[in-house]
């Protein structure tokens, strides 16, 4: 097999901010791009269809993301190993690694399909989905997951390219398809009234275009990361390993989103409105998780290397490198969007209940993200020491069983609010990262000797 090309960053030596700000950097605008699928959906049925289109829509982020997350838990497993084996120069094995991936990725995909489109209106319905919004949420939840092989493949491509350093060429295939989205929601809904099924459309299209570029790079590229339908094949012992760090994360990240929908279901109390609010608010919430989710993959990657190479303090010395640039980088974009919230919100609806609602839980929860930061890139350094099983544990007690009893005792006997419910995030939020500050410090702090 040939020796690693351009495309592929050996994080093994070499500055560490520098190394984990060029891998992060343009993963973190590929992920605001990839982000820009749904929000411009948002968006358009906000500004040309209606305030329940959007409530419709909005309402739909909690199911897309689980199905979405699992996938990237798996997503993750596969970048640890492939990671692993080329810190360590095993070639072969990450080879076989690729193929074992790939393989399991099409099996995954026939099986989303199916389960999403059969759970479709029962999710809603769990959610208590009003109504008037229903039909057309169930719609778009219907297209969405009809194509969604494309998201899945194109996920686990730049997973593999993560893996080997490459985190451009993912990036260069977002921004074309983000483009074409946009241009597709604006044709299906201005020039052909499809209404909220025309942005579920130019999504999944959008979607298949990236998958398609992706897989082309693994397969007509000579590097060690190739992919070949010949080679194809589902190798146990690997597979285990990938399973066994990426179903931990998988399983977290799936009860995670599930929790989140119990979140959604206090919220859809109130009202299209509300929901429609909570709904632009979420969009922005996940693009200050961006940065977040960048580096806690830098991070996964870097000590993934590192842990391969033999460098476990230069393992160390990166985890902590990855909490100081997310902190300072959500620090600066947290502060600016609280300033400008009601400007933000604008860009997705001129209904001032709307905007007034969505401005709340920007000022109430937004500045808690500060906690995510640390609880976000201490789970992508654990994962990258194949320990998947601890940040499972933690982000379940804390985003599922701490966030429950809050919202419960909340609502029944204290204050039943929007805002008191929102505030359920960040709950879970400060408590992960107080649990996984300990974990490290007692299980992975390095002892002086």
């Amino acid at each position: 097999m040939a020796q690693a090309k351009t495309m592929t960053k050996d994080m093994t030596r070499g500055s560490i901010p520098k190394l984990l700000l060029e891998f992060a950097l343009p993963l973190m605008v590929g992920n605001i791009f990839q982000m820009l699928y749904n929000t411009v959906d948002s968006i358009v049925v906000g500004n040309f269809v209606g305030t329940n289109a959007l409530a419709a829509v909005s309402s739909t982020t909690m199911v897309t993301n689980m199905s979405v997350f699992f996938f990237n838990g798996f997503s993750i497993g596969a970048t640890v190993i492939i990671g692993k084996y080329f810190g360590a120069g095993d070639h072969k094995k990450l080879h076989r690694a690729v193929e074992t991936t790939m393989a399991a990725t099409f099996l995954l995909c026939l099986l989303f399909t199916v389960f999403f489109l059969s759970a479709n209106d029962f999710m809603l319905a769990f959610m208590k989905t009003p109504p008037d919004v229903f039909g057309e949420a169930s719609l778009y939840l219907r297209i969405y997951f009809a194509g969604v092989t494309g998201l899945l493949l194109y996920n686990m491509g730049s997973g593999i390219l993560r893996a080997v350093g490459d985190t451009k060429r993912p990036l260069y295939f977002l921004v074309l398809t983000s483009v074409l989205n946009i241009i597709l929601d604006l044709v299906f809904v201005l020039q052909f009234h499809m209404g909220i099924a025309g942005v579920a459309y130019a999504t999944i299209l959008a979607q298949f275009i990236s998958a398609a570029a992706t897989m082309a790079v693994l397969i007509r590229t000579d590097d060690i990361y190739c992919f070949r339908f010949g080679d194809l094949c589902l190798d146990r012992g690997i597979l285990k390993e990938i399973f066994c760090v990426g179903l931990p994360a998988a399983i977290q990240s799936v009860i995670t989103s599930f929790s989140n929908i119990f979140v959604q279901s206090y919220i859809n109390f109130f009202g299209p409105t509300i929901m429609a609010g909570w709904g632009c608010y979420n969009k922005i919430d996940q693009f200050v998780m961006l940065p977040v989710q960048s580096m806690a993959m830098a991070s996964t990657t870097f000590v993934a290397q590192n842990v391969g190479a033999k460098k476990d303090k230069r393992a160390d010395e990166g985890t902590v490198s990855s909490i100081i640039l997310s902190l300072g980088i959500v620090g600066v974009i947290t502060t600016l969007l609280v300033i400008f919230a009601d400007t933000a919100l604008r860009l997705f609806t001129s209904d001032e209940g709307v905007i007034l609602s969505g401005v709340g839980f920007i000022h109430v929860n937004l500045f808690f993200m500060l906690f995510n930061c640390v609880n976000q890139v201490l789970a992508g350094a654990l994962r990258g020491r194949g320990d998947s099983v601890a940040p499972m544990a933690i982000m379940l007690f804390s985003f599922v069983l701490i966030r429950q009893i809050y919202l419960f005792v909340m609502s029944r006997f204290i204050s039943n609010t929007p805002l008191t419910m929102g505030f359920g995030y960040p709950v879970g939020w400060m408590t992960c990262c107080l649990l996984e500050v300990a974990y490290f410090y007692l299980f992975w702090k390095p002892r002086p000797k």
